[in-house]
């Protein structure tokens, strides 16, 4: 058994499934601690030295929270929903937050499907009276689904689901989704239609969309009032979704027959809520206490799902599922992921020589350009703020960061690249004006190497790595051999050495990288040389 400490720490304050612990604990790497439960104060301190925090929908992952989780670098919820989580709090400090959108979603989608199938026929309702030791034969006559039409409101993977099981019991299916096309949505088997004409189609509406500030109250008054008379409302995604006083007068007016509610604004939603225990008190509204989610299957795919997703971000800084980075396929990211690291560098280079950062033009050309742009642009802005704020800056929050300061940031890409099969360029404009680096990927014997091709108009191949000092000279002779003979006499070892040439006997830029620090008066001396313009040291 190793006895080296962990490198990683992983909190879960949620109920999972023992098989998460079993996951994250077959690394020795990461050391895993479960403490439920925790809220406020007890959560934060409990966080304090964590990388990683897995949770259900119970810990309420604030902003407050991720503000004092100095050390949290993503967190992982074990289902698809995440209103418990601040994302927008998570992307500014540069935390990842991932889901896991497919673990659950069979489980969710029939058990909205069966809420549908109890809602037509009035099997809880009958169930009761049965119980009770009545026989109400004629008072639960029901509605076939053969032949009706069902309006699904999202066709993400739950809705999907939810679309294909219903056509499996003849029933018409139409839905709504924003970001869906008509050809995919035929491939699905789904009239795709504009939202209103959904409301006015549907003799059953199921809502599968995420609760945001633009679906909060989707289905309100001025949609029940589109509605067909008698019309049966499903909804197993988010409460909220539904607006519950609207959906309690169009019941009570008899707009709406039934409705089936797994999902709540308040959950468990007071009895003495005017509008909650209204609807719980209702006879045409059967209701469950959020168990869309909850199978024995499903809870331990989720479970083990958040557990391996953490395990490869923390081990090999592998992405699934993130909400706030660009999907990518583990291919993909095998391939970008080197890429992630050369744009951190050039963009840090590109930084230190500007100096000063008004704007930031990121240039991805090649075939990387078609497989992680944005990623890589994000990596490249955040390798330039980097050398100037004194927060943590990722690919998450780059670019939020560099709006709130005003910094003007741009992107380009470029199927095609001179000289390379692909590259990746900065141009970062300050006070001083404007420098440009660009990188790209050599394959060498120990694999891939990143490497510094062109800063400004100098062609070079410069190792991007620990210290480097950059000298622009007059191309003349005697620079080169006068520069080392001081480095030598002051101890300063040079590990690499590079000139580029802009033309012969014009200027030069040379890279020299040092294994040491060099000092101001080296640095002095180094200026004092003749033909030499200017130089400064920069770190990566």
């Amino acid at each position: 058994m190793s006895t080296q400490p962990a490198r990683f720490h992983v909190l879960i304050a949620d109920e999972l499934s023992a098989r998460a612990v079993e996951v994250l604990k077959a690394h020795p790497e990461i050391e895993v601690r479960v403490q439920t439960g925790l809220k406020g104060d007890a959560l934060k301190e409990a966080l304090a030295g964590v990388d990683a925090l897995a949770v259900r929908s119970a810990t309420k992952v604030t902003a407050d929270v991720i503000a004092a989780a100095k050390a949290l670098r993503v967190v992982g919820r074990a289902g698809i929903g995440v209103d418990n989580i601040d994302v927008k709090a998570a992307s500014r400090r540069g935390v990842i937050v991932m889901n896991t959108p497919s673990g659950n979603a069979v489980t969710t989608a029939e058990h909205a499907l069966c809420l549908l199938a109890s809602l037509a026929r009035h099997i809880p309702q009958a169930t009761a009276t049965m119980k009770a030791g009545k026989w109400e034969k004629k008072k639960f006559e029901g509605t076939e689904l053969c032949d009706k039409t069902l309006g699904v409101l999202g066709l993400g993977n739950i809705g999907r689901i939810v679309a294909d099981r219903a056509q499996g019991l003849k029933m018409r299916v139409v839905g709504y989704d924003p970001v869906l096309s008509e050809a995919a949505a035929a491939k699905l088997g789904v009239e795709l239609l504009p939202l209103d004409e959904v409301f006015r189609r549907a003799d059953f509406l199921t809502v599968h969309t995420p609760l945001l500030p633009e679906t909060r109250g989707l289905v309100g008054a001025d949609a029940f009032q589109k509605m067909k008379q008698g019309v049966l409302i499903v909804n197993a995604a988010r409460g909220g979704i539904v607006d519950e006083a609207a959906l309690l007068d169009a019941l009570n007016s008899g707009k709406v027959a039934g409705a089936a509610l797994d999902v709540f604004t308040e959950e468990p939603p007071p009895k003495e809520h005017p509008v909650l225990g209204a609807l719980l008190a209702h006879e045409r509204v059967i209701a469950t206490p959020h168990l869309g989610a909850s199978t024995e299957e499903a809870q331990e795919k989720v479970a083990v799902e958040v557990a391996e997703q953490i395990a490869a971000y923390l081990l090999r800084g592998e992405v699934r599922n993130a909400l706030n980075l660009p999907a990518m396929s583990s291919e993909a990211q095998a391939s970008v992921h080197p890429w992630l690291e050369l744009g951190g560098r050039i963009g840090e280079l590109a930084a230190q020589l500007s100096g000063t950062v008004e704007a930031v033009t990121v240039e991805v050309a090649g075939e990387i350009a078609a497989v992680g742009a944005k990623p890589i642009g994000a990596a490249v802005v955040a390798g330039v703020l980097r050398r100037h704020l004194d927060e943590p800056v990722n690919e998450v929050n780059a670019k939020l960061l560099a709006a709130d300061r005003g910094i003007v940031v741009s992107e380009t890409t470029r199927a095609q690249t001179a000289h390379f099969t692909s590259s990746l360029g900065v141009r970062v404009r300050g006070k001083g004006g404007e420098r440009f680096v660009k990188g790209t990927l050599f394959h060498t014997g120990g694999g891939v190497e990143g490497r510094v091709v062109q800063i400004d108009s100098f062609l070079l191949e410069a190792s991007p790595e620990g210290r480097i000092l950059v000298l622009d000279n007059l191309d003349r002779p005697g620079v080169i051999g006068a520069v080392g003979t001081l480095l030598g006499a002051r101890n300063i070892n040079v590990s690499r050495m590079q000139v580029g040439l802009d033309r012969p006997g014009g200027a030069a830029l040379q890279l020299w990288n040092v294994d040491v620090e060099v000092d101001a008066a080296t640095l002095d001396a180094v200026r004092a040389v003749p033909n030499v313009r200017s130089a400064m040291v920069v770190s990566l």
